[in-house]
């Protein structure tokens, strides 16, 4: 499968028709408490995940005009800004359990048109390694400042 990205990791056009298909949990990934302090709970490999590979077709819930109202909300920290920055998308799944790293093992490709968060391996994921991403638009290059004091980058 070929994926097109634009900028900030949000599809540039329909790449998987998933409103009309099933969405399984991820099968090489599990749930458990986080190495990384304060974290709380982080997702890890239960087998091998090669690079490039799939790891999760998470489902969103779009908050269409929503974003000015999570900062004082729980759901501040585990959500997706849409490009306009106004909307967002909480990821079911395991995709808002994802812990940020600079040095991630993984990214996010947002496709708002088909209501799924892609989340697929940059590198080659051992098993009982914890998968991470870059909180800042899925950029593993990216090492601005984080948008929320209350997350602690991890490198």
């Amino acid at each position: 499968m070929i994926i097109k990205v634009a900028k900030n990791n949000i599809i540039q056009h329909d790449i998987i028709s998933t409103m009309n298909s099933n969405i399984a949990p991820p099968k090489k990934a599990i749930l458990k408490t986080s190495l990384i302090p304060n974290a709380g709970r982080g997702v890890f490999a239960t087998e091998f995940i090669k690079n490039d590979e799939i790891i999760e077709n998470s489902p969103i819930i779009m908050l269409d005009g929503e974003a000015k109202h999570l900062k004082d909300s729980q759901l501040y920290n585990y959500y997706f800004v849409s490009e306009d920055k106004e909307s967002v998308a909480i990821a079911l799944g395991f995709g808002s359990l994802y812990n940020h790293s600079y040095s991630p093992n993984a990214t996010y490709i947002k496709d708002f048109d088909n209501q799924i968060i892609i989340f697929k391996a940059i590198k080659d994921i051992r098993p009982d390694e914890e998968i991470t991403v870059n909180y800042n638009y899925g950029n593993p290059d990216d090492k601005s400042t984080l948008w929320t004091p209350s997350i602690k980058p991890f490198i």
